[in-house]
């Protein structure tokens, strides 16, 4: 079994609460939208970090990190991309990618809205973490944590921390 944390949309933000959040996790899984190298460092310094670049990310996270990340684990296909849309509405290209990797577990970030999603279609549960940063129209901080045992995933849980109560946060381990 492991414990994966899931963040997406920092932009440059580390909320304080994501490391005791994610502290019985194995890994941390990044879906995009990192915003500097720093955010890497300290989660990488924390937990095995995986994580892909997004729209918003620079020549530096570009060159360490890929668009779309295909891997396994457990027994599980995953794939993580920053921006895929969602079921029955999915970005340009995607679901050509998803009809040739056929993976069982589709990571996505970009909108800063939670979604879970069982995809019929493709045979695939869809998650989008929303933001866990601070810079966005989104009214709440979100970051999930979950467990993969074989081909299963469970104990999906959600941190959701409303922006409206955050005074000025230091971005810190």
């Amino acid at each position: 079994m492991k414990k994966i944390g899931l963040l997406s949309d920092t932009h440059g933000f580390i909320h304080p609460r994501v490391f005791d959040f994610f502290s019985d996790c194995d890994e941390i899984w990044h879906a995009g939208d990192i915003g500097n190298i720093d955010v890497c460092d300290k989660i990488n310094a924390y937990k095995p970090l995986k994580a892909v670049y997004g729209n918003i990310d620079g020549h530096e996270l570009r060159q360490i990190y890929p668009v779309i990340q295909h891997f396994t684990c457990e027994n599980l296909k995953v794939m993580i991309t920053h921006i895929a849309g969602y079921p029955g509405k999915y970005a340009k290209g995607i679901s050509q990618i998803l009809k040739e990797a056929k993976p069982d577990l589709l990571i996505a970030g970009h909108s800063h809205i939670l979604k879970v999603i069982p995809d019929q279609r493709n045979r695939l549960l869809f998650i989008n973490p929303g933001a866990a940063g601070i810079q966005g129209f989104h009214s709440s901080i979100t970051f999930v944590r979950f467990c993969i045992s074989g081909n299963q995933i469970h104990d999906l849980e959600v941190m959701d921390i409303n922006r409206a109560s955050l005074s000025d946060s230091v971005n810190r381990p």
